[in-house]
């Protein structure tokens, strides 16, 4: 028989919460929507949705932007005392990994349409200074690099989500409890 951790720890704030699910809910939706169009034939129709695809990538590397320094202004709750000294090691580095792809992946993007000589212009307006010069070749790569980088994201939040269901689940903390939306009604 199991025993249950009482976990008095703080709970994240509100916003924490709130910027967390957006970022998820935003960052499977363009993972799952750059998928689709990458498919596609080229198109004036692919043109328009690799159009709204750069600028969700725009707005959730913003939301990062806000994300990270909201973490640095407000510490997040400590990890269960429980926890090893591996695997907190484990959980500060998928935390690390997650808020570098957060941000690389728009950067690698941002680079590829650069290179590939397809200038952002954010909501059809505000056209972001391209980062390189039209180069086809280096377009290529920087399409591997942008395409590997959202596959290594895949991976670091299944492992995050199969993290938080194991404390949840194995360990009986309040580790995913804490993040849930609504979580002090809990």
């Amino acid at each position: 028989m199991q025993t249950v951790i009482n976990q008095t720890s703080a709970k994240y704030t509100s916003t924490a919460k709130f910027l967390h699910w957006l970022m998820a809910i935003a960052i499977i939706c363009l993972f799952a929507f750059g998928f689709y169009m990458s498919n596609l034939p080229f198109s004036p129709q692919k043109l328009k949705l690799m159009s709204y695809h750069k600028w969700a990538g725009v707005t959730v590397f913003i939301l990062a932007l806000v994300r990270l320094s909201w973490r640095i202004m407000h510490r997040p709750p400590s990890l269960p005392a429980h926890m090893g000294r591996i695997e907190q090691l484990i959980a500060h580095a998928g935390h690390v990994m997650l808020y570098l792809l957060m941000l690389s992946i728009p950067v690698s993007g941002w680079l590829m349409s650069s290179a590939k000589g397809f200038q952002t212009v954010l909501f059809g307006v505000l056209p972001i200074p391209d980062l390189l010069s039209k180069d086809r070749e280096l377009g290529h790569l920087l399409l591997t690099v942008h395409l590997g980088l959202n596959l290594v994201m895949a991976a670091v939040v299944i492992g995050h989500v199969l993290a938080a269901l194991k404390h949840h689940f194995k360990d009986k903390d309040d580790v995913l409890i804490r993040m849930l939306p609504d979580s002090s009604n809990m």
